[in-house]
């Protein structure tokens, strides 16, 4: 079995495009190909086809896709857990965090880390679907939600945050404050994009939800937090009740608060292969007493 072969596959897979696949991995579109047409001689099938909307699996593609990403993920965990036992924590953590968390929470966080683990290295990659894609080169993923990544990961609840809707109180003063979901239609709305889920949609504390048309739609939580700073609008965001930096006390008020909203599980992912690693159990546990003051009831 040779693991560039499958990584080369997955990848075409997943972007739907030799070329794309090729720029991914930084290996030349013909080394790829071949790599892909070795497999497929292996498998004895074709595993890809082209189509209008470019390159796609076929039926049997689609199953050594499935368990092609529990193969890389295997044995990525299985190479780092023979080289990291019984050493202190060094070399390099491999982070996938969703987009746009608010700098302010990820900076003291990371100093904690840094100063328990000064040799340990961390490369951060941000995603919008953390569980999504190729993560065999992933030690440790935080999400939203319940969704599993696909393979064998252990997951820890982290906390769970207030979804709500916030607005600067410049904005509320310039065009009133809402009393009902009905006034919303009024306003400048903002609404953040969880994976898989449909910005337009909002829900409630009584377990509904309803449409609403908002100007603004974004995966970037931060960015949804400094356009209300800025008074554009009225936002729907999860929010773990962090002072913003250089925002005065009260500048940002919630809105319709126990009516919109709900609670929004957040949680931290390592593989089982690694998940007795000393450098995934100490992150672990520095994220957990990081989060645990935020918690709320």
């Amino acid at each position: 079995m040779d693991l560039e072969e499958f990584r080369a596959f997955l990848s075409v897979a997943e972007t739907g495009s030799f070329l794309a696949a090729a720029s991914s991995l930084g290996v030349a579109r013909a080394t790829l190909r071949r790599r892909v047409e070795s497999l497929e001689a292996r498998a004895g099938v074709p595993l890809l086809e082209r189509s209008a909307r470019g390159v796609v699996l076929t039926e049997a593609g689609a199953v050594l896709a499935d368990r092609g990403r529990l193969v890389l993920q295997e044995a990525s965990a299985l190479v780092a857990s023979v080289r990291d036992i019984g050493r202190e924590p060094v070399g390099v953590l491999r982070v996938l965090l969703p987009v746009g968390l608010p700098p302010h929470a990820l900076t003291p966080l990371y100093a904690a880390i840094r100063h328990a683990y000064p040799r340990l290295s961390l490369h951060v990659r941000l995603s919008e679907d953390p569980t999504h894609g190729l993560l065999d080169d992933v030690d440790l993923l935080v999400q939203f939600g319940a969704t599993d990544p696909p393979g064998a990961w252990l997951t820890f609840e982290v906390l769970r945050v207030r979804e709500w809707l916030i607005a600067s109180a410049d904005y509320l003063a310039r065009r009133g404050t809402p009393t009902s979901i009905d006034d919303l239609v009024k306003h400048d709305l903002m609404s953040w994009l969880p994976p898989g889920e449909d910005g337009r949609v909002w829900p409630t504390l009584a377990g509904e939800s309803f449409e609403v048309e908002p100007a603004l739609v974004s995966a970037d939580i931060h960015m949804l937090r400094q356009s209300v700073l800025a008074g554009l609008g009225i936002a729907l965001v999860p929010d773990a009740m962090l002072p913003d930096p250089g925002a005065a006390e009260g500048m940002i008020v919630p809105v319709l608060e126990s009516v919109v909203g709900r609670r929004r599980l957040v949680r931290i992912a390592v593989p089982t292969a690694l998940a007795g690693l000393p450098k995934l159990r100490g992150i672990v546990r520095h994220i957990q007493a990081f989060a645990e003051p935020l918690a709320r009831p």
